[in-house]
């Protein structure tokens, strides 16, 4: 791979890394708190959130199924409704609130500050940096962090320049920063295109994501060799993909490919009865013997009964157009490292 010296080192990145630098001593001050157990241990969630969209429309994006009048009649109590799942599913995926979640699939700025300001979440006190893509529909990616225990330097929007014929994709979000034991992480947080049009005939969609991603991790290896990087997010491809294999062939290490969950999940995603995980979370070298669990959260309050194929599945906001007031049909990911 060649190196990277542009758009990910432009001043764009300058500026928002000295928008976000906090003080020495405002960090310290937060870290006095916490004991050196807790200072040791870092955990990451990841959760796609299936279609997080507020019910205002946005005249650029194609949001219209997201709105009041629409056929799936999205009002503010659904909404609503959604952002408190949503809450109460992050706050109980950890024994302790996780240090930092990546999102997917949620639509704006607005959208994460009712989420982290005034749903049932509120009281955890996340921050969240998120990305502004040229996705067709307005759907980004975010970043939420305890900011006592994770303090970001800076952070880019990663564009990716779409193939011929290629509908715009979601941005990749890159942020740089500083854990309470001392050690710098880079997190990538990734939506990848769907599969819609067929497997093999998207594949190089998603590969061109993965380009993109290798594109910008050389740059910080570039400047630092033995940096501990992490990506996640939903990749839209299995494990043993192309795109995941070319990831590992770069010597990134999958290590969620083998995590389950304790109420009957398997993976992430259930199609057509079949468990498959399209969500990921990946570390590279040097972090990885930090890496001390990873496991699918699916508590019962988050599956029902698939009464086709038989066992349990995701319990959907929707069955169709059918409201059920559900949470996703993703379910997290949790990975919990010790430094």
């Amino acid at each position: 791979m060649n190196s990277l010296p542009s758009p990910f080192l432009m001043r764009r990145s300058l500026v928002l890394c000295l928008m976000l630098s906090l003080s020495v001593a405002n960090y310290s001050l937060f870290t006095s708190h916490y004991t050196l157990l807790s200072a040791q241990t870092l955990t990451i969630a990841e959760l796609n959130c299936e279609n997080l969209f507020d019910c205002g429309h946005d005249s650029l994006k194609q949001d219209h199924d997201w709105l009041p009048g629409s056929v799936r009649s999205w009002t503010p109590r659904r909404y609503w409704q959604k952002l408190n799942n949503i809450g109460q599913e992050l706050v109980a995926c950890s024994e302790t609130l996780p240090d930092l979640i990546a999102l997917v699939e949620v639509e704006n700025d607005s959208v994460m500050r009712d989420l982290t300001r005034r749903s049932v979440l509120r009281g955890a006190r996340y921050d969240y940096l998120m990305t502004q893509s040229d996705d067709v529909r307005g759907i980004d990616v975010a970043l939420l962090y305890q900011h006592f225990t994770f303090r970001p330097v800076c952070y880019d929007m990663l564009h990716v320049v779409p193939l011929p014929g290629m509908r715009p994709t979601r941005d990749i979000l890159y942020v740089k920063g500083e854990f309470i034991s001392g050690d710098t992480l880079h997190v990538f947080v990734v939506h990848a295109p769907s599969r819609y049009g067929g497997e093999r005939a998207t594949r190089p969609n998603r590969r061109v994501v993965a380009d993109r991603l290798l594109q910008a991790v050389d740059s910080v290896r570039v400047l630092s060799p033995d940096a501990k990087i992490i990506v996640t997010g939903d990749f839209n491809d299995y494990a043993a993909s192309p795109a995941l294999c070319f990831l590992a062939e770069h010597h990134f290490i999958n290590v969620t490919s083998g995590a389950s969950g304790s109420h009957g999940a398997r993976a992430t995603y259930r199609y057509q009865g079949q468990w498959n995980s399209i969500d990921h979370v990946l570390v590279n070298a040097p972090l990885l013997q930090h890496v001390d669990t990873a496991y699918i959260f699916d508590a019962p309050f988050l599956l029902e009964e698939d009464r086709r194929y038989g066992g349990v599945k995701p319990l959907r906001t929707y069955n169709g157009y059918r409201y059920q007031r559900g949470f996703s049909d993703h379910l997290p990911l949790v990975v919990r490292l010790k430094f």
